[in-house]
């Protein structure tokens, strides 16, 4: 589910805003790896991420027309020599390490919000030293990504997967926004940014209904004999909403049973549950 809000503009790339939301979120949640789809990539993203130390691991729907980078010179690759883009500066990432370092501790420390940076850094007419240097450092990362990408099937495969149910999490806020069909129209960023978190927490609210009754369901299949395997778990997505009325009448039941955890029961439980 989600762990950070933030709006923006239609025009705004949404690369710059995640990292944002990687540096700057308040919740409990340690993030190892980010997936996301090819769109807005940019060798400073790539940087960026592998100096926060999260693994950046977008989809890359064509690896065959990315470039790879080296320290040497393309011919020094053989057959690969035609993928090789210009080979990588050295001196100027030493030369500019320690710039490079404070700007990752200003992130972390939430000094400033790593979109601004990047923003000033596409600004410039003439890239600095400071951006070239977390260019040749992006274009590092993006060369083992693709390669990665190239030789592990497992790696592609979670990425869709993860992609998958980042897309089912919009057609979920796209039900749940029903009045004004998935679209904000306050003029003013306060307003907007209520509805979002307003939806935010309306659809963790149904991720959460489903991940207890779920666990609370696999558990009953287990104590049955029902042998379920702990990989296919993880593959499960608490975001359907079929059995979930959003929209028509309410109607709270007085006489409805619950558990000792607050739990109905199953449809293949009896009706009556001990307290």
């Amino acid at each position: 589910m989600r762990f950070h809000v933030k709006v923006i503009t239609g025009t705004s790339g949404e690369a710059i805003h995640v990292l944002d939301g990687l540096v700057s979120h308040d919740s409990a949640i340690d993030i190892l790896a980010h997936h996301t789809d090819g769109g807005g990539l940019s060798d400073h993203v790539f940087a960026i991420m592998y100096l926060l130390g999260i693994r950046f691991q977008p989809r890359m729907s064509s690896p065959n027309d990315r470039r790879l980078y080296a320290f040497e010179a393309k011919g020094r690759y053989g057959v690969l020599a035609p993928f090789m883009g210009e080979h990588l500066d050295r001196k100027l990432i030493e030369a500019n390490w320690d710039d490079v370092q404070r700007v990752i501790t200003a992130f972390r420390n939430r000094v400033v919000a790593p979109s601004l940076i990047l923003r000033k850094l596409g600004m410039t007419p003439r890239q600095s030293a400071l951006s070239l240097a977390m260019r040749e450092i992006g274009r590092i990362e993006r060369t083992v990504h693709n390669l990665d990408w190239i030789e592990d099937k497992g790696l592609r495969a979670d990425t869709t997967d993860v992609l998958n149910k980042g897309e089912a999490r919009h057609t979920l806020s796209r039900a749940v926004a029903f009045h004004q069909l998935g679209r904000f129209r306050d003029r003013s960023h306060e307003r907007q940014s209520h509805r979002a978190a307003a939806l935010n927490l309306v659809t963790a609210c149904i991720g959460l209904f489903n991940c207890r009754y779920l666990d609370r369901a696999v558990t009953d299949q287990r104590q049955r004999g029902t042998l379920i395997d702990d990989q296919r778990l993880r593959r499960l997505s608490p975001l359907g909403w079929d059995h979930i009325n959003l929209t028509g009448d309410y109607v709270w039941s007085e006489t409805a049973t619950y558990d000792v955890d607050g739990l109905r029961p199953l449809n293949s439980e009896p009706e009556s549950i001990a307290a």
